[in-house]
């Protein structure tokens, strides 16, 4: 049996790669999706496709549009999903995947430092499982092989 996951969080740093490679050590089945990690494409996606917007405010509404259809699209698709929280940047994006996620009855497990838990405490609470580090997590999706 192999899984697909969604990788949801932000796109600033390489936690996925991270995630990619801890899971092909352990030989885990899986398969990860994510959203466009591409900053400068999911950005412009809306006018490379709609053609020059009005201003920032459509510009940004436009590749909204289109990055929500893609992630629905994957998240759809995707046995589990994998939310991170960092420290570094601001979290908006992956509270809304995660919750979308947690809404669409996807298997969902929070990754989150214990600064975040005062936070997130409501989120974590609807999570299915809540950890501080990505080895927790893979343990978790690894307790479904054994």
């Amino acid at each position: 049996m192999e899984l697909t996951v969604y990788l949801a969080g932000q796109i600033h740093d390489h936690w996925r790669e991270e995630v990619i490679q801890k899971a092909k050590e352990q030989n885990l089945p899986l398969t990860f999706v994510a959203p466009q990690t591409n900053h400068e494409r999911s950005d412009r996606v809306g006018e490379d496709i709609l053609g020059e917007q009005p201003g920032n405010v459509y510009r940004d509404d436009a590749a909204s549009d289109i990055n929500n259809f893609r992630t629905e699209v994957l998240m759809q698709k995707s046995d589990i999903v994998i939310a991170l929280f960092g420290e570094t940047y601001k979290q908006w994006n992956t509270a809304m995947d995660a919750t979308t996620a947690i809404n669409m009855n996807k298997p969902t497990i929070i990754i989150r430092p214990k600064s975040l838990v005062h936070p997130l405490k409501e989120l974590a609470n609807k999570a299915n499982v809540t950890v501080e580090t990505i080895d927790q997590a893979l343990e978790t999706i690894s307790y479904i092989f054994e």
